[in-house]
């Protein structure tokens, strides 16, 4: 059984409840649902380690209370921090704002994310590199080919989304998008060898194999955050233990639709 290494971002999520999203130019009022741990990396993390992986987190904080308390957090849950430091930089924040049935916008200042520099992954055969893109893109081009060079397999959440080299396209298996990552990426002329679309409720489609959805009742869903940042920690969790496609993409299903019952992109993540 691998291990899971995630690159990516470490954020401190302020939610703001409304009764419905702005339009815009509009202002709405909402009221204060606290500060929670967030970022696509951290999200991602936490979910594979929830479904069991053994669990490395690739990351930079700034020199800062949220910094700390988020390392903390790492370590209480038995996830490896391997965190930089970053005094020349605070600790990544993202602004959500969350409706009454669920649906969120999202606004990320990166902080020290972008600040994280190359590092060792420690990585080899039977391990699973996880990366998004809140985190600087050349990094991402550079430990994934340090990944594949390894013998890991390197799974890439493109997003946001944003434009990486053929070659790193080419050896991610897969890479996981949502319907307007795949409209962009359709756009591009970058071609995957191996695709994962997520369709939210919908369920999902990784080169044919599909998974329907599953349907959570109204009157449990708290919100749809860090939904897909679960779906993709549990799929890389599941690979780690040599599950097949359809037996990953099971798992990571299942892992989206819990998500949506707990407050915030992780469970009990007050800050």
């Amino acid at each position: 059984m691998g291990k899971v290494v995630v690159l990516g971002s470490l954020n401190v999520d302020v939610v703001t409840r409304v009764e419905r999203l702005p339009q815009p130019g509009e202002t709405v009022l909402g009221r204060s649902d606290g500060r929670f741990a967030g970022g696509k990396g951290g999200n991602q993390a936490m979910a594979a380690r929830r479904a069991g992986a053994d669990v490395t987190m690739v990351a930079a904080v700034g020199a800062d209370d949220a910094g700390a308390a988020y390392r903390a957090r790492l370590e209480r849950v038995g996830v490896e921090a391997r965190v930089e430091t970053r005094p020349d930089q605070p600790t990544g924040s993202a602004i959500i704002t969350v409706d009454e049935t669920g649906e969120n916008s999202i606004v990320v200042v990166p902080g020290a994310n972008h600040a994280l520099s190359a590092v060792d992954l420690g990585i080899g055969p039977g391990d699973v590199l996880l990366c998004s893109l809140e985190v600087a893109p050349d990094l991402v081009t550079r430990l994934s080919l340090q990944a594949a060079r390894a013998d890991a397999r390197v799974v890439i959440n493109l997003a946001p989304y944003a434009a990486l080299p053929h070659e790193v396209i080419a050896l991610a298996d897969p890479v996981v998008v949502n319907e307007s990552e795949m409209r962009l990426l359709a756009d591009s002329d970058l071609l995957p060898t191996s695709l994962l679309v997520t369709f939210g409720a919908a369920g999902a489609s990784w080169d044919g194999i599909q998974v329907d959805g599953i349907r959570v009742p109204e009157r449990e869903v708290v919100d749809t955050i860090g939904a897909g940042d679960a779906f993709c920690g549990a799929l890389a969790a599941a690979l780690a233990t040599g599950s097949d496609r359809a037996v990953a993409l099971d798992a990571a299903n299942q892992a989206g639709a819990a998500a949506v019952r707990w407050a915030g992109a992780q469970p009990d993540a007050a800050l």
